[in-house]
């Protein structure tokens, strides 16, 4: 499941800066960092395109270490662990784009996945991720675009729940002091595992899909 992980990670990156590319004209710059024989991190950036002022998409390919006892404690059985149980991996890719058009949204989403020990034991991976929309301008086809391309998306795996998604997204934005949400929401969810890694990649795979279609470049057409 790691290596599929990272691949995919890989792949969503390079799909997304194809399309970028093809939008903006322009291309990215790429910095990447490694630490260790396998740990890596790379991110690609870019200003001044036609359609974004700024945008960046950063992954994290292989990260692993030893969790903390206090982080071991926070997880779900997590006073539990000893020895290599305690050892982690972690990759995941998270993006976020702004517009130069005032009326265009900016979007952000992220997919990831975490794996403690060697990711037998019940509890011990889950997945993680969404997408959300944030316009300075409502405009309501944008919004009811953005949320029913996720809908059907979510809705062809038993895995994604889209109304509970919805809810989490909704909630995990939602500003206390100013008593609002953020944005148009979208969807959210972490720590999946209720289902196979099977199931549950297959989902992430499907709604990770979906993202460029319900980020249309047409927004940025906007007058």
């Amino acid at each position: 499941m790691r290596q599929k992980m990272v691949d995919m990670v890989h792949r969503i990156q390079d799909e997304i800066w194809e399309a970028l590319r093809a939008i903006d004209g322009v291309d990215y710059r790429q910095d990447e960092w490694v630490r260790g024989k396998r740990r890596r991190w790379a991110q690609q950036s870019l200003l001044g395109g036609r359609f974004s002022k700024k945008g960046g998409v950063n992954v994290n390919f292989w990260v692993y270490g030893t969790l903390s006892p206090q982080a071991a404690a926070s997880m779900g059985g997590g006073h539990e662990l000893q020895g290599k149980d305690l050892d982690f991996f972690a990759t995941g890719v998270s993006l976020v784009l702004h517009p130069h058009n005032p009326m265009a949204p900016t979007v952000h989403a992220n997919y990831r996945y975490f794996e403690r020990g060697e990711g037998k034991k019940p509890g011990s991976w889950w997945f993680g991720g969404g997408a959300d929309l944030t316009p300075s301008y409502l405009f309501e086809e944008d919004a009811i675009h953005f949320h029913r391309i996720h809908k059907d998306a979510c809705d062809r795996h038993e895995v994604a729940d889209y109304s509970k998604f919805k809810k989490w997204c909704d909630d995990y934005f939602f500003i206390k002091h100013r008593g609002e949400r953020r944005g148009l929401g979208g969807i959210f969810f972490l720590d999946v595992n209720e289902f196979s890694e099977k199931s549950a990649l297959l989902s992430l795979q499907t709604v990770q899909k979906s993202f460029l279609d319900s980020f249309s470049p047409d927004f940025g057409k906007k007058e």
